[in-house]
């Protein structure tokens, strides 16, 4: 599978779909049919171990023996797929690929023997999926709109927690607490049993009240869990619902089941539950937090949910094969970016009349650009967060608007993504796009044609608000030979906003060919008699 296939936005009635996560433990590979109606069938669920994460959390680096036992894994898994006409695949890797310094290597090391192209995804995008797949198996069941609610699961190599807040993702955070990462940061193997669970609980408890504070874990009333270990204590000590696939875990249930667990070694618990030794391994510390977490949102009882990342992964896949989209991301990803701009303290009038504005430059220019909505997103994102930068300085704000903008999650967008935006946003006034810019320059070819395109309607958009007055609020569009003619109705004197374009409209010249004039449209009749004077 080349990069170009994993990657293809051509749309299908349906087809072949697969997932592969390359998680701290194991990698695991999930395979659908997207049915016409846009319905999903999963074909085969497939788990092999792969200890990735035990030399990169200990020593900062891949293993060379585990990094061939998973390129292994994973020609296994092409081979399985080689027997489907799959249509759309998509390789993530996390923490533990993440936090290596070698990752590029074994990156390159699996596209070369599999054709996978394997994305290292950051925390935000974990979240993203995780809560998406949440959402769409029991989000109205257990009405993530209405109350404030923790979505957590604890992998290998972190726990990742997510807070929304009226159905929206508010905050994101990845916690140090994996149960392979806290072994082997605690070197608890030699310790009894006992004395091992003291330790972790310990750990657990200093790190959680730490990071209670930012996320406010004691407003939390609705706590769902997800992940292996969690529907174990599930299948052990939780109560079924009226709907199959969620169970409900009382706290003190699971005080007693982590209470009779962690007297126990790996080998005692294989032995008494029938798992395998990588899940026994993990129990216990995964459980801990779990239960930590438990006591510090307070919450009674946790919802248990079935849902996997891969969940989410084949979800978007779906979506992509059938051209469809998701109707909460737009939301999601624009929510996220102004929660950033109000952070920031960024003039909102302006920024919502920059975007409104740039989104009718980009609808009635579509011929030219031939961008879609997911650039059409990236731009109203931009547009959003184009002044961040004034909460450092004024003077150069928009270099200082590229770094926020670069180093904060927006939740929905991928790293690529958000350093597009950051571009944009970094484009909005000053100089245009120079091979000098090491961060442009960085980009592949394709990416920075979308920067260049954007941050010219960007531009535009920005000098039609040169006075923050919002004067001109709708425009019509007219290109023609070697001219963009604006007309705008309404607006008594344009002089600000024509000065604006003649300092701003230097690259939609360079990328489009055309000089943006501005006209004042004639007012309509309607216009002209509300403004004659009252005899």
């Amino acid at each position: 599978m080349s990069t170009t296939d994993q990657h293809d936005h051509s749309t299908h009635p349906g087809g072949v779909i697969a997932a592969i996560d390359i998680g701290t433990n194991s990698i695991r590979m999930a395979i659908a049919q997207v049915l016409p109606d846009g319905r999903m069938e999963v074909l085969e669920q497939l788990r092999r171990a792969a200890r990735l994460g035990q030399d990169t959390f200990g020593q900062g680096r891949l293993d060379e023996e585990a990094m061939r036992a998973a390129v292994a894994i994973l020609r296994d898994y092409r081979r399985q797929l080689d027997l489907y006409e799959v249509c759309g695949i998509r390789a993530v890797a996390t923490s533990a690929i993440r936090e290596a310094r070698n990752a590029d290597m074994f990156i390159d090391r699996v596209f070369m023997a599999t054709g996978f192209d394997v994305e290292v995804i950051d925390t935000a995008e974990e979240s993203r999926l995780k809560v998406y797949a949440v959402r769409h198996r029991a989000g109205s069941r257990v009405k993530l709109s209405r109350f404030r609610t923790l979505v957590g699961e604890v992998g290998g190599g972190s726990t990742e927690l997510t807070i929304l807040s009226k159905g929206h993702i508010v905050a994101s955070q990845s916690l140090p607490l994996g149960s392979i990462r806290l072994q082997e940061m605690l070197v608890t193997a030699h310790e009894t049993p006992e004395r091992s669970a003291e330790m972790l609980a310990q750990h657990v408890d200093n790190a959680l009240t730490s990071a209670g504070a930012s996320l406010k874990l004691g407003k939390i009333k609705k706590f769902v869990a997800i992940g292996g270990d969690v529907r174990f204590a599930a299948e052990q000590v939780g109560q079924p619902t009226d709907e199959t696939d969620l169970v409900t875990l009382d706290r003190d249930r699971l005080d007693e089941l982590v209470d009779r667990c962690h007297h126990h070694t790996p080998e005692d618990l294989i032995n008494r539950f029938g798992l395998n030794f990588a899940d026994a391994e993990t129990l216990v510390p995964a459980l801990l937090v779990y239960q930590a977490l438990m006591h510090a949102t307070g919450v009674k009882e946790m919802i248990v949910s079935p849902v996997t990342m891969r969940d989410g992964l084949l979800l978007d896949l779906a979506l992509r094969v059938t051209g469809q989209e998701d109707e909460t991301l737009a939301v999601g990803v624009m929510h996220s970016a102004e929660t950033i701009a109000e952070k920031y303290g960024v003039e909102t009038k302006h920024a919502a009349n920059v975007g409104r504005l740039a989104l009718r430059l980009f609808d009635q220019l579509q011929a030219e650009h031939g961008l879609g909505r997911r650039q059409r997103l990236l731009l109203q994102a931009a547009a959003t967060l184009h002044e961040v930068g004034r909460f450092i300085h004024t003077r150069a704000h928009h270099k200082h608007g590229y770094y926020i903008i670069a180093n904060t999650e927006i939740f929905g967008l991928s790293r690529e993504e958000r350093e597009i935006v950051a571009l944009v946003a970094r484009y909005h006034r000053r100089s245009c796009p120079k091979n000098s810019h090491v961060e442009y320059t960085a980009l592949p070819r394709p990416m920075r044609m979308v920067v260049c395109k954007l941050a010219a309607l960007l531009r535009l958009a920005d000098a039609l608000d040169r006075g923050h007055a919002q004067q001109v609020r709708e425009l019509t569009c007219h290109p023609g030979d070697g001219e963009l003619i604006i007309r705008v109705e309404g607006v008594a004197d344009l002089t600000l906003e024509r000065r604006g374009l003649d300092t701003k409209g230097d690259l939609f010249a360079d990328i489009f060919g055309l000089k943006a004039r501005l006209e004042e449209a004639p007012a309509s009749l309607g216009d002209q008699r509300r403004a004659e004077p009252v005899q």
